[in-house]
């Protein structure tokens, strides 16, 4: 662990209602940390809470984090509180098109998948480099690593929240601080729940306990980028070889694969 003998390390985990953020707060409980746990409905977030081990002595926080205020709110509600690790895993997909997209929530979705997780960061950071030891978790997907037609503005967020992931991650060399991004493939989530993941083979299709796991294990062993499961490195790794226009095209694929549950 990285807090103290006499008091056990807190982690933030945003996110933390439902899916692999919810699967994180239960593994990260079952490790002894306490939590803070932030998501918009308070409700969900308490059925979280209320299964996990008092040891977490969760605190369960109802906050926007789609707005720049949510995250200014968070900061300054921990202020006083030492974070030992910050999961940034809130996020969200738009339901239509890039260009169907209001600009409102175009606007929305940037702060929730970027901004967002910025600010924490940039806020909690120097806190943790004063005390010289801090854990960061940012979810991803494994679409930061290439185009993804019909999900265009989430893909590039992604992409993002890796470059700065790996990029922090060696900045903050030798001051006790490690970066950790996960990139899991389609996972059984709210976000994907549209889509007819019946007709994928069951390998192809992971549970949030199962990244979340992954991801835990990353964390503590200071791996910078996590891709769970087998079959995700493999497909990582043949992605590298084929040209750009290729995997734009197999991206184009994958649209129209995924309108066929909306």
């Amino acid at each position: 662990m990285i807090a103290s003998k006499d008091q056990p390390p807190t982690a933030l985990v945003t996110g933390a209602s439902a899916g692999i953020g919810a699967a994180i707060a239960r593994g990260l409980a079952e490790r002894g940390l306490r939590l803070i746990l932030v998501a918009r409905g308070l409700e969900r977030l308490e059925a979280v809470a209320a299964s996990l081990p008092e040891t977490a002595e969760p605190l369960c926080l109802a906050m926007d984090l789609s707005t720049a205020e949510g995250a200014s709110e968070l900061l300054a509600t921990v202020a006083d509180r030492e974070i030992d690790i910050l999961v940034n895993n809130a996020g969200g997909a738009p339901h239509k098109s890039f260009l169907e997209t209001e600009p409102n929530d175009v606007e929305g979705l940037m702060q929730l998948n970027m901004a967002t997780p910025s600010l924490l960061m940039h806020g909690l950071i120097p806190r943790m480099k004063a005390r010289r030891k801090g854990r960061i978790l940012n979810v991803a997907s494994m679409g930061a690593f290439h185009p993804v037609p019909g999900l265009a503005q989430y893909g590039a967020a992604k992409a993002y929240l890796l470059m700065l992931t790996e990029a922090l991650n060696e900045e903050l060399r030798g001051s006790g601080i490690s970066l950790t991004v996960l990139c899991p493939g389609i996972t059984r989530t709210d976000l994907v729940a549209e889509l007819p993941l019946e007709e994928l083979p069951e390998m192809l299709v992971q549970s949030p306990e199962y990244v979340a796991q992954a991801g835990i294990e990353a964390l503590f062993a200071q791996e910078v980028v996590c891709v769970p499961g087998r079959l995700n490195q493999a497909a990582l790794a043949a992605a590298k070889l084929p040209p750009r226009p290729v995997l734009r095209a197999l991206g184009g694929l994958f649209q129209r694969w995924t309108q066929q549950g909306t």
